[in-house]
């Protein structure tokens, strides 16, 4: 006989939601709202947004048969108020009738919604294991953490820096946890309403740590996720029934942050479904790369530090030959202003690529007027040097650039690009540059001929 399998959806363990208060029932009246925190316990629930986690999405099936897409779900004191899309072919009163109270309806999770949730369940509780162990094994406690959206990093904050040993110390205790497969269950009991549960611990240096419960919170039970011989954390999140469900737990790297009065850091963190997307990702892009570079994956790293040595090389050359033509162009000025009677104009259009333009221009004024000094010519001179791509369109920029002896000359110069040629910039004293929008033609070269036969 052949072997068959047979495969079903994961379920949650009996022993995953414990009720821990004697005296604790959940109400069975349906006019009557399950509290948040035993509605976060069950599988098929729509959790609010809280606790650092953001809210699940799925659909609520009416007794009529219409499916509604859930949006949102927030947390209303200590009730969930589910936020469903109306379709527009729908009257609102209809859909009002649909959810009267009282209405029998189906919440469950769509594939979508299940996605989702499976993503949240494993970085929360990724979350929890991180901060147990840098708690108890460094002592550093976590100041906040965030659930980020979908497939990017999670992070904790803690309160320093933390060195390669230490991050390669963690991740190796996560992952012998993981692999050990540590069970989570949720405890819920009555919540003590004459106990003050809206403090938080404060550091020496003044920092709050954590958080406590909102002070509108009305659900009047208390949750505490517990990973067995790990971490016991107040929580109002979803947590996975085992940490083995995890799969590998990686902190690819931190990211120091400096307010006034404390330096922090940001512990990088992925597992479950971010873990196998990151890494897919990650192996893409290196496949990729290494196709562009003509060579194996390993080799990679070595051949884009050659690139980027012979990219720096290559810049420095370029940046020598820009210093050299600037001076021969500034020289041949020079030479022409040296013979010149009277005021010495002149408008240089030239076609360049390169990214810095302006200071090139610019390089070409300044040694002009350098040697003009070193030769003590003292012969008036008003420069205009423009410059645009070769490859031109209606959105293409033109750098203009004005030099002269004397700030009225550069001022009139200036102006007169405005309002001739619809250049749009500024200067002060000797030194005036902007930009032109579109075709720069040659009736542009006419233009500014105009303009200096006229100063």
């Amino acid at each position: 006989m052949a072997a068959s399998a047979l495969l079903v959806a994961p379920i949650t363990p009996p022993e995953y939601h414990r009720i821990i208060s004697p005296t604790l029932r959940v109400n069975q009246d349906p006019k009557i709202p399950i509290p948040v925190g035993i509605l976060a316990c069950q599988r098929y629930r729509h959790l609010p947004e809280g606790g650092g986690q953001p809210t699940d999405t799925g659909i609520i099936k009416t007794a009529d048969g219409t499916v509604w897409d859930v949006i949102q779900a927030k947390r209303h004191g200590g009730h969930a108020v589910h936020y469903v899309r109306v379709p527009s072919t729908t009257a609102i009163d209809a859909a009002l009738i649909s959810f009267s109270p009282g209405a029998n309806v189906i919440a469950s999770l769509d594939q979508a919604g299940w996605d989702r949730r499976y993503d949240h369940m494993s970085m929360h509780t990724s979350q929890h294991l991180l901060s147990a162990l840098m708690e108890t094994r460094l002592n550093l406690p976590t100041l906040s953490w965030s659930l980020t959206s979908y497939p990017s990093p999670c992070y904790v904050e803690v309160p320093r820096g933390m060195t390669l040993e230490e991050i390669t110390f963690i991740q190796a205790e996560a992952n012998r946890l993981v692999f050990e497969g540590r069970n989570i269950h949720i405890e819920v009991e009555e919540l003590d309403q004459e106990k003050d549960h809206s403090k938080v611990v404060t550091l020496e240096s003044g920092r709050a740590v954590g958080k406590g419960l909102p002070d509108d919170y009305t659900g009047g039970v208390k949750r505490v996720v517990v990973i067995d011989g790990v971490d016991s954390n107040p929580c109002c999140g979803t947590h996975l029934p085992s940490i083995k469900n995890l799969q590998l737990f990686l902190v690819p790297h931190t990211e120091a942050l400096s307010r006034s009065s404390t330096t922090s850091a940001r512990l990088y963190f992925l597992s479950g479904p971010r873990l196998i997307t990151y890494l897919a990702s990650t192996h893409g892009l290196l496949t990729s790369t290494s196709s562009v570079l003509s060579c194996g994956a390993p080799l990679v790293p070595e051949r884009v530090s050659q690139l980027v040595d012979e990219r720096r090389k290559a810049d420095k050359r370029a940046q020598d030959v820009e210093s050299e033509l600037a001076n021969l162009l500034a020289q041949g000025l020079v030479s022409e202003a040296s013979q010149s009677d009277g005021l010495f104009k002149r408008h240089i259009h030239r076609i360049d690529d390169s990214g810095n333009v302006l200071g090139f221009l610019s390089m070409i004024g300044l040694l002009f007027a350098d040697q003009l000094k070193t030769l003590a010519v003292t012969t008036d001179y008003l420069l205009i040097f423009s410059s645009s791509p070769s490859a031109q369109t209606q959105s293409s920029t033109s750098v203009v650039v004005v030099f002269g002896s004397k700030d009225e000359l550069v001022k009139q110069g200036g102006d007169a690009l405005k309002v001739k040629q619809g250049v749009k910039g500024g200067g002060k004293g000797a030194r005036w540059s902007g930009k032109a929008t579109g075709v720069w033609k040659e009736s542009n070269n006419t233009s500014v001929a105009e303009i200096l036969a006229t100063l």
